[in-house]
């Protein structure tokens, strides 16, 4: 009996090594066999390429037969963040991936204007803000200024990519724009180039016990930017944290881990999982926090928070450190690699990222903890808003009156109503209350009056407190 039982295990080992064997020839059959066809494919494109450059009805330049072949190679993947990256596209993700730039420290937006339109003004470049501390900072450029004019040439027919281009060098070079304040104040100014911080924190106190920290995206600085701002927050003797992550398109993966491991000690933070097995990695927090357990968080999302924001808020709520609220989650689960070709690149997505509770969000989002949003404007009120900004009816207002009186802005709405816009006070005076911050230099950070989030979120962290002291 023993003798057969050890036959039979004999037998099975033989078996279970031949097995083996077959499974690991097997995929190497295949994978050289795959190469063989990529490599037959790639040589067969070589051809195709060189024929129609040479063949074509007219000249065509090669840059352009090899950026489309590219475009469509990617467009096969049927993923939307796998894509070409042109010299524009490569730069501006650059400036996120580095966290810096040369330049002057300006946000800027242009608006479109109407060729067909006679009474149209000139489509000139609008300073949005300048960036503290930065070169325009100090020259003396101001929210609401146009530049009309780099190094005399007119900014009405250049794109805003164009503009950026221009704007931006070497640091040490200098730069000299053209600005319009006002309605007629013309003047120059020579603005040397620094290196320039893409700036992704701001934070504040709200009375004298909430703190207040918005992260606009993810960069290789936003970590230390969010362990300063957590800093300067004790010294105000902060109680609560609220963590504002609306509209934040996401960022760097280290960079959010990072950050999470601020808050986290030696939990989960995220899981990301790929065909790749050196892809598939869970990242946990070190031991220890920079904010204690006992102060209560409360994170803010909306439908712009997407990506690494996505990952900040799963691994605060599933790690029972914060409770979310908003609005529900952009939903995208997956992460890209950069890969760099001289002045452009290309992004391809190597994996998919999990919560820590092991959600896929991919399309489907975060949902909140409790649901907060901006009510939805009727077809009327919609129509009503559109007439408001096309007569720049709010823009001209805060221009008469820099800083409208509670007087001023009753009166205005009146006036509005007898016109037969009768849009909602609060939202008017949102729209008043936002015009006159565009045009601040150092705009206030929060705005609780008019923020329904933000002021849920205070008050929920208020009976939180109240709730600790009794």
């Amino acid at each position: 009996m023993k003798r057969n039982d050890r036959y039979i295990w004999i037998g099975t080992g033989i078996g279970l090594l031949v097995l083996v064997f077959a499974m690991a020839f097997a995929p190497a059959v295949l994978a050289q066999s795959k190469n063989q066809e990529s490599e037959e494919y790639v040589e067969t494109f070589k051809e195709v390429f060189r024929y129609i450059e040479n063949n074509f009805v007219e000249e065509i330049d090669p840059k352009v037969l090899f950026e489309g072949a590219l475009k469509g190679m990617f467009a096969t993947l049927d993923d939307p963040y796998s894509y070409y990256l042109d010299e524009v596209d490569f730069s501006n993700l650059t400036d996120t991936t580095t966290g810096n730039f040369g330049g002057v420290g300006l946000i800027i937006s242009k608006p479109t204007v109407d060729a067909d339109d006679p009474d149209a003004e000139p489509s000139y470049v609008e300073v949005v803000t300048p960036i503290e501390g930065t070169p325009a900072y100090r020259a003396g450029v101001s929210a609401g200024d146009y530049i009309t004019a780099i190094e005399g040439e007119s900014t009405e027919p250049l794109t805003i990519d164009e503009v950026v281009r221009r704007l931006r060098g070497t640091p040490g070079s200098s730069v000299t724009v053209t600005l319009l304040r006002g309605k007629s104040t013309v003047f120059d100014v020579e603005i040397v180039r620094d290196v320039i911080e893409v700036p992704t924190v701001k934070s504040t106190m709200i009375d004298d016990d909430i703190g207040y920290i918005r992260i606009t995206n993810f960069t290789p600085f936003t970590d230390n930017r969010v362990e300063d701002a957590l800093l300067d927050l004790e010294l105000a003797r902060y109680k609560a944290l609220i963590i504002d992550v609306r509209n934040n398109p996401g960022g760097l993966l280290r960079s959010v881990i990072d950050t999470a491991d601020l808050f986290l000690s030696d939990q989960v933070i995220v899981t990301t999982r790929s065909r790749v097995r050196r892809e598939n990695e869970v990242y946990t927090a070190e031991e220890g926090v920079l904010v204690p357990t006992y102060i209560p968080m409360i994170v803010l999302i909306n439908k712009g928070s997407a990506s690494a924001s996505e990952i900040l808020a799963g691994a605060l709520r599933d790690n029972g450190r914060a409770i979310l609220i908003g609005e529900n989650t952009y939903g995208k689960a997956s992460v890209q690699q950069v890969r760099d070709l001289g002045n452009y690149g290309f992004k391809l997505t190597t994996a998919r990222y999990h919560t820590p509770s092991g959600r896929n969000i991919d399309e489907v989002g975060i949902e909140p903890d409790r649901t907060i949003s901006e009510p939805e404007l009727s077809e009327e009120d919609q129509a009503e808003l559109r007439k408001l900004t096309e007569e720049r009816r709010i823009k001209t207002f805060v221009e008469e009156n820099p800083h409208p009186t509670e007087e001023q802005i009753a009166g205005f709405i009146r006036d509005l109503a007898t016109d037969g816009i009768t849009l909602e006070d609060r939202l008017v005076r949102k729209m008043i209350r936002n015009e006159v911050n565009r045009t601040n230099n150092d705009p206030p950070v929060v705005d609780v009056d008019y923020d329904l989030v933000l002021r849920e979120a205070v008050q929920v962290l208020r009976q939180s407190l109240s709730a600790e002291t009794q």
